[in-house]
């Protein structure tokens, strides 16, 4: 039986996906499994007790003991992070785009961007609750402002980045304000615009931990705040792993989509 060549087409796509992804997470589960072996065969030697650091099998039972406590609780944290990271995000493009319009914007309104960065978070978690309340809002706010400063010093760097020599040529079209940003330095800020993902998105999982470990009776913070009270240590590193595995996917998923988009930069080619 012959196959077809869209199904041997498809199957070689698949392939030139697959392959590079294991050869790149060959190596680093190679390492992170010699680290588990030693940590398992050191708490078992040392007889570690377990309210002090668990052994990876506790905490790997702990985890696979009650999977939709965990997931329902991860869902509640990655949906606050991806909000906070979507307000963060749409707040710092906008203010981006206003400053990169004159140096005398900038100068008047990159002080208060920094201000939003030098208050501590706990600061301003503070007073969310306290204008807020404890419900979903403070936390997605406080997700938002670790997400809004690194993705707005990127894109004001992408939209200031633009060539001279394009610049020019534009210039020399009689192009108006709104054609320059909307076909010259638009897109040649997405290359920056993704870099600044790429850090935003895991601190916007840690923004989310932040919120519901001090404000929420929801998620994978407030679950660790819990179990740390009472030396529940599996239940704690457990809800850490399963916060590091979040960050990771959607760290990943983040570069997918930089690569599928930005596949005519000379970065990717």
């Amino acid at each position: 039986m012959t196959r077809s060549p869209r199904s041997t087409r498809t199957e070689a796509r698949l392939g030139s996906i697959i392959r590079p992804a294991a050869g790149r997470l060959l190596l680093p589960a190679l390492v992170l499994g010699l680290i588990v072996t030693i940590w398992e065969v050191w708490t078992r030697l040392a007889d570690v007790p377990v309210y002090i650091v668990p052994a990876p099998s506790a905490v790997g039972s702990r985890l696979l003991g009650e999977p939709a406590f965990f997931a329902g609780h991860a869902a509640s944290t990655l949906s606050v992070a991806i909000g906070g990271w979507a307000l963060g995000s749409a707040v710092a493009i906008l203010y981006a785009a206003i400053m990169s319009q004159s140096q005398l914007l900038e100068r008047a309104l990159y002080p208060l961007a920094l201000l939003v960065k030098v208050v501590p978070v706990l600061v301003w978690a503070v007073l969310f609750v306290v204008w807020f309340g404890f419900g979903p809002t403070p936390k997605v706010l406080i997700a938002a402002l670790i997400t809004f400063f690194p993705v707005l010093v990127n894109t004001l760097a992408g939209l200031r980045a633009a060539n001279a020599e394009y610049l020019d040529l534009f210039r020399s079209l009689n192009a108006s304000r709104a054609q320059v940003f909307w076909k010259l330095r638009a897109p040649g800020s997405l290359p920056y615009l993704f870099a600044a993902f790429r850090i935003a998105i895991p601190l916007a999982v840690i923004g989310a931990f932040v919120a519901e470990y001090f404000t929420g009776d929801r998620g994978i913070g407030s679950i660790i705040s819990v179990a740390h009270s009472n030396l529940d240590m599996p239940t704690v590193f457990s809800a850490v792993l399963v916060l590091a595995i979040m960050g990771i996917a959607l760290t990943a998923l983040t570069s997918y989509l930089e690569r599928r988009i930005l596949f005519w930069h000379d970065s990717f080619r």
